[in-house]
């Protein structure tokens, strides 16, 4: 067994590297996803491997920004995108510590919004923001809204069981929040739950009851949270389409700004990446992918660089922001000539 002290501690280190160390290696199908052979991951000769998706313990996923970027390292993956919930704290770092082991580290931040309409969450991913300081705001009052709903949850937590609040706070380590993921973890330290996403997450969590402990949490309309991301000079990209059921409210996002949409995820089957590609060439968005990556906070079973983005797909997206410069100069000049 291979010990490693890290940022996030042994457990999950040692949770991580396991399963990292049994990954199988092979070539991609059409949604990014491993066809598994036997031995470890290699990168295909002259092929860049992007994960565009990836979580640390700043918020719900459980290695820090070294331990992340080293596993990246390890699987054979060029470049990531660190993109933790509603908050941009990683994003230098990240970029300092991934020069020194030759990764490229994109700034991103997952934005947690709410459809009124529909009465559903929506999670959009922001990339490369000129403006970051224009997304602190949104942020602080997401992670406001966060922090109260952690604060009752623990409250309920401790009432039900032989737990007290610091030690699920010690559990949360790292984090700007407390999760779900980190209640479950120390319900597991103590014996009380048959794994993180078991039968007692889906009694405290999921299923209406007495025994459900969760707290809603208020968060911002997904327009705003467009105008912002496009505000702060971002690129904005629908996460995860049918894990929310986003599906119907795409074409509005779209007429609003909208700049791509998440084909290639974990949860998503052959069929429906295949329906997001089409989508996306109809409408001219970016198409994207990555695993979505929580280490072994992740109610599915991903690893890092399971699920990537295509080259020519990572290529137009790097190139995204002065694609769209030149098309406003462009535009500029024909209205300055047409005067």
């Amino acid at each position: 067994m291979f010990l490693y002290w890290g940022e996030s501690g042994f457990f999950c280190v040692i949770f991580n590297l396991q399963s990292f160390l049994t990954k199988k290696n092979g070539r991609k199908d059409s949604r990014g996803l491993c066809h598994k052979r036997q031995g470890l991951p290699l990168k295909d000769e002259g092929k860049m491997k992007a994960d565009l998706h990836c979580h640390t313990m700043l918020s719900d996923g459980t290695l820090g920004i070294e331990e992340l970027i080293q596993v990246a390292k390890k699987s054979g993956v060029d470049t990531i995108a660190i993109t933790d919930h509603d908050t941009l704290a990683g994003t230098v770092r990240g970029a300092i510590i991934g020069k020194r082991f030759n990764i490229n580290v994109i700034a991103g931040v997952e934005l947690s919004c709410w459809d009124d309409e529909r009465n559903r969450k929506v999670h959009l991913l922001c990339y490369m923001p000129d403006h970051p300081d224009r997304l602190e705001g949104l942020c602080m009052r997401t992670s406001l809204a966060r922090k109260r709903a952690g604060k009752l949850m623990v409250i309920k937590a401790v009432a039900k069981y032989p737990l007290t609040s610091e030690f699920i706070a010690k559990c949360a380590q790292g984090s700007t929040n407390i999760y779900k993921q980190h209640i479950m973890k120390a319900l597991s330290y103590i014996g009380y739950a048959d794994g993180l996403f078991g039968e007692t997450y889906r009694q405290l969590f999921k299923e209406k009851g007495e025994k459900n402990i969760a707290v809603p949490v208020k968060y911002p309309d997904v327009f705003e949270v467009l105008e912002e991301i496009l505000g702060a000079g971002g690129i904005a990209v629908l996460a995860h389409p049918y894990l929310y059921d986003s599906i119907d409210l795409l074409d509005e996002l779209v007429e609003k700004g909208l700049c791509g949409v998440e084909a290639w995820h974990p949860t998503m089957s052959e069929e429906q990446s295949e329906a997001m590609v089409k989508y996306a060439k109809k409408h001219k968005l970016l198409a994207i992918g990555g695993s979505d990556f929580h280490g072994c906070f992740a109610a599915h079973n991903s690893k890092l660089g399971d699920v990537t983005t295509p080259e020519a797909n990572l290529n137009e997206f790097l190139g995204y922001k002065a694609k769209v410069k030149r098309q406003k100069k462009k535009a500029e000049k024909a209205a300055q000539s047409a005067e």
